[in-house]
């Protein structure tokens, strides 16, 4: 019995890395029966008696669980943003690095395409930048596209990592993992559609070594288009809230008609980006008018 890590999977097929080497594998009848489907990225403990035969026997415990694209145990998000000012948008922006901090997986924001700005749209962007970054998130950018320092600042995160890269249609995932990696030679739009696969019989995914890290080839990922969290939770979800939120006068404080909030006070004071505020606002009215079905594992 060995323990390795399924770096593909396709029509039931599971080729899984250990020692070296990869082992195509299937799973157990009873993983169907358990209602157990296994996902790339999971370590799994599995029997081969060739490289081109074995078993999975069981699956090891998974720390996240992505369903679009289907990866598990992800840990680190490339959310590359478009930054033109017809594809720029911080609600895109926020919802996004709001579902990535519900999964628990780390958010680095690519600024991309700022070889189409103008000086004075570049430094709106920087200005940005640096605001989130002050919040605590990791963001690259430089006026060239795809520049030596930033693809360098790229690989550095990606190390010892399993990664999703995420972003609109077009904002440019395929071509910064074609920059990372030359060679790859993924069309443009061709990671996109292997999302609508879903309908077709033939599903692959497959985990690319990029720096010394591991990157999923299809992308990351959509359930951040609704947010299945209470909407007095929300708040748990924007770090800097959470920070000043210990000064607020009353707890569980949720920053919006409650007197002598630190939140609020923070945002009059410019110390909050009035765009995150705005759309905290937009996301817990979203939260709380819809209906919320809990599927919780215990």
């Amino acid at each position: 019995m060995k323990i390795g890590q399924i770096r593909q999977s396709l029509s039931g097929f599971y080729d899984v890395y250990a020692d070296g080497q990869l082992y195509r594998t299937r799973a157990r009848g009873n993983f169907r029966k358990r209602r157990l489907t296994p996902l790339v990225g999971d370590q799994v403990e599995f029997d081969s008696t060739t490289p081109k035969e074995g078993y999975i026997l069981k699956l090891l415990a998974r720390k996240t669980e992505l369903v679009r694209p289907p990866v598990a145990n992800v840990n680190l998000a490339i959310v590359v943003t478009a930054t033109t000012s017809k594809e720029f948008s911080t609600n895109l922006l926020d919802r996004q690095l709001v579902a990535l901090e519900v999964a628990g997986i780390e958010p680095v924001v690519y600024m991309a395409k700022t070889d189409l700005l103008s000086d004075d749209e570049y430094a709106e962007r920087a200005e940005l930048a640096a605001a989130y970054q002050k919040i605590g998130y990791q963001v690259i950018i430089d006026r060239q596209a795809f520049s030596e320092p930033a693809l360098a600042a790229v690989k550095t995160v990606l190390a010892g990592h399993l990664a999703v890269v995420m972003g609109q249609t077009g904002a440019g995932k395929s071509t910064l993992l074609n920059h990372l990696q030359p060679g790859l030679d993924l069309a443009t739009g061709e990671i996109s559609q292997a999302l609508n696969r879903g309908k077709h019989t033939t599903r692959k995914v497959s985990l690319i070594e990029i720096a010394g890290g591991l990157v999923a080839d299809t992308p990351g990922f959509s359930s951040y288009e609704v947010f299945d969290i209470p909407a007095n939770e929300l708040t748990h979800y924007f770090p800097e809230f959470v920070r000043l939120g210990v000064d607020c006068k009353y707890r569980g404080c949720v920053h919006i008609n409650e007197p002598k909030c630190a939140v609020k006070a923070a945002l009059d004071a410019g110390d909050v980006l009035a765009s995150r505020y705005d759309n905290y606002l937009q996301f817990y009215e979203t939260i709380k008018n819809k209906k919320i079905i809990y599927n919780k594992k215990k």
